[in-house]
């Protein structure tokens, strides 16, 4: 794989961390009885292939939990 496409790869990735990081402090900032979120993030492959080509479309999904943690 070309070094440009990790490149775009990493620069695309990053920009959705960081707004899913902004995304959710926001979230919880705004809910303060909220004690914990169960999140799912899916990565849908939106690529137009070509339907006689045999390509299985890319797919991933992460399923996690935060735990808001309580300061005294």
């Amino acid at each position: 794989m070309e070094e440009s496409a990790r490149d775009q790869i990493r620069s695309f990735l990053k920009e959705f961390g960081v707004r899913a990081d902004e995304t959710i402090v926001t979230h919880l900032a705004k809910n303060e009885d909220v004690e914990h979120l169960y999140l799912r993030i899916t990565l849908e492959d939106l690529t137009p292939y070509d339907e006689h080509v045999s390509i299985s479309p890319l797919s991933l999904t992460v399923e996690g939990e935060i735990l808001r943690t309580k300061t005294s």
